[in-house]
């Protein structure tokens, strides 16, 4: 496809090549190039973002996965929004598969709900639309102002399993699945969002106001293993693995309750600090991510990381956004708790 006759860009705002790998594999889908610019860092730290094309009129595609500088991603995204507004763009739509700061969507003590206020930023900055992949929380859907297509994995991540899982282990050695299902269980600081408010004392001298009845802390059930695991394949589905404490943890338990093949599934693959060596020395056979984040560093040190390509469905909805067809079609055979 010519891009001069195309009515679309699409651009990366990520230079490193950790970062531009998605982006390639989406344009090569849609059978363009990548928009020609500069993200860059100054002496000074400071992002700076040239574009090298005209734009004008267009409809732009932002590209931009989010490494582990998940402050300068956001700033190079926030920049080249802008840069793109003030060059004339016609539409400009972010392609996000992990949103950062998605974590932060809930009211903590005295904290803030930071995803809201980088929703506003990127409206500010110029965004109309963004495409990103299961969301921490549904909920966040409504922090923007402007139309976001949420994304699911899950028909790649039921693929891998039934091409990778299911024929080697499964029916080879005629055993069953069995899924995990549970809550991890938050942090004392995690659960300190008000609900305790007013203290359940008051030391206040002289202090004769309305007393009111004591708030009971909200208690979730640990994760728990549902089913008998013993000799069979056990799976563990999250949207994001991070740290993996808990999920090693769960693995130790079901290998102590017979489970065969022990799997760890997730969207989004950010794996850090030392969880490729916490992979890699636990009971976990595999940890199965998508490509929303770059993870090649982890994946060499942990040879149990496999990746799921997610860019077909992305340059999907790119193609289907731009061309004004419906997005239906991406959510078909997808349930509602997917």
């Amino acid at each position: 496809m010519n891009m001069s006759r195309s009515g679309y860009r699409v651009f990366s705002a990520n230079s490193s090549t950790g970062c531009t790998e998605l982006a390639n594999k989406i344009t090569e889908r849609l059978g363009v190039e990548l928009g020609r610019s500069a993200v860059y860092q100054e002496s000074n730290s400071e992002t700076r973002v040239e574009v090298k094309e005209s734009v004008r009129g267009q409809d732009i595609f932002i590209i931009q996965t989010i490494p582990r500088d998940v402050n300068t991603a956001v700033m190079e995204l926030l920049v080249m929004a802008y840069a793109l507004k003030t060059s004339c763009a016609k539409n400009i739509i972010g392609v996000i598969p992990y949103f950062p700061y998605s974590k932060q969507c809930k009211m903590r003590k005295r904290g803030s709900i930071v995803c809201k206020l980088l929703a506003s930023m990127l409206a500010k900055a110029g965004l109309t639309h963004i495409i990103t992949m299961d969301l921490h929380q549904k909920e966040i859907q409504g922090f923007f102002n402007f139309p976001i297509d949420n994304l699911r994995a899950s028909p790649f991540l039921i693929q891998y399993i039934q091409e990778e899982v299911h024929h080697s282990y499964a029916e080879r050695l005629r055993l069953g699945l069995a899924v995990m299902h549970g809550e991890a269980q938050h942090s004392e600081s995690d659960m300190a969002d008000g609900r305790h408010s007013p203290p359940l004392s008051r030391t206040t001298a002289g202090h004769t106001g309305l007393e009111l009845p004591l708030m009971m802390p909200k208690e979730k059930p640990p994760i728990s293993v549902v089913g008998d695991v013993g000799g069979r394949i056990a799976i563990i589905v999250d949207d994001i693995i991070d740290d993996v404490e808990d999920f090693v943890a769960a693995a130790e338990r079901l290998k102590e309750r017979g489970a065969y093949k022990i799997y760890i599934m997730a969207t989004h693959g950010l794996l850090s600090a030392e969880a490729p060596r916490l992979i890699e020395e636990s009971a976990i056979d595999e940890v199965v991510v998508t490509n929303t984040v770059p993870h090649e560093v982890q994946k060499l040190q942990c040879p149990k990381i496999k990746t799921v390509d997610v860019s077909l469905i992305l340059a999907e909805a790119i193609r289907r956004i731009h061309n004004g067809e419906s997005m239906s079609y991406l959510f078909r055979n997808i349930t509602v708790d997917d």
